[in-house]
Formats: structure tokens, sequence, C-alpha cells
């Protein structure tokens, strides 16, 4: 099966020194760029209440990755890769005084992904 949300070596060593600061229950909500950018959001799971709007897209280091429905309707043609660059993260985000910030990258899944997964081919616009 194809992962919708995958983490690199450096964010799943990131997810897990927040794991042992926080504890083991954590959670990522990709931000739609209004007060922290558009970034991958790590809290707590009481900091931030997940609601009937948002999909979850999987687990990266065993935990759960959401995002929006309007953003995921924008996106669900890519996989979303959770990296981690040097500098200040989002202000929301555990790792925000860290020194490091969780980044989303994506890529285009192929047609065959794209077929394992049950969408429409990014050729017909209407349907992405």
């Amino acid at each position: 099966m194809v992962d919708r949300v995958i983490a690199t070596p450096a964010a799943l060593a990131l997810i897990a020194t927040l794991q042992a600061q926080h504890g083991r229950e954590l959670m990522f909500h990709q931000s739609g760029g209004c007060c922290d950018n558009s970034a991958a959001n790590c809290y707590l799971p009481t900091d931030l209440t997940i609601g009937p709007y948002d999909v979850k897209l999987g687990e990266v280091g065993g935990v759960p990755f959401y995002i929006s429905q309007s953003q995921y309707d924008t996106w669900k043609h890519t996989q979303l890769i959770l990296d981690v660059i040097e500098g200040t993260g989002g202000t929301f985000s555990l790792e925000g005084a860290d020194g490091r910030a969780f980044h989303t990258r994506s890529r285009v899944f192929t047609p065959a992904e794209l077929a394992e997964l049950g969408i429409t081919p990014a050729s017909d616009p209407e349907k992405i």
C-alpha cells in the first residue's frame, strides 16, 4: 500500500526526541498557513482538537498525521514527506524552541500509485 505521508530519518529522530521529552502520545497537523505558516505542527493530543473535517493521512514514527479536508482535496495527488530544517519552527509546534523545525516536502504520486489509492490522475484538473 502507498503511504500518503512518510518521514525522513531526521524527522524520525526529532519525533523520538520529542517523545522522550513529552511522552509517546503526540500528533501532527499540517497547518493551512494562517498563523503558523504552512507547516506540519507537532502537538500533544490535548493541545488541538481533531474535527470531522480533518483527514488522517497516516502515521510517522507511530504518531498520527492529520490535514484539513480542504487541504487534502488540493494535495491528495501528492505524498507528504516530513523532514527537518535548521531554524526556528512554528510557534505552536513542540519543537519550536529547539533550533530545528519540521518541514513538509511533497512529491506527486505516479499514475500507478494514484490508481492504487483510487484517485483520478491529475490530467483531469476537475478531479484532483
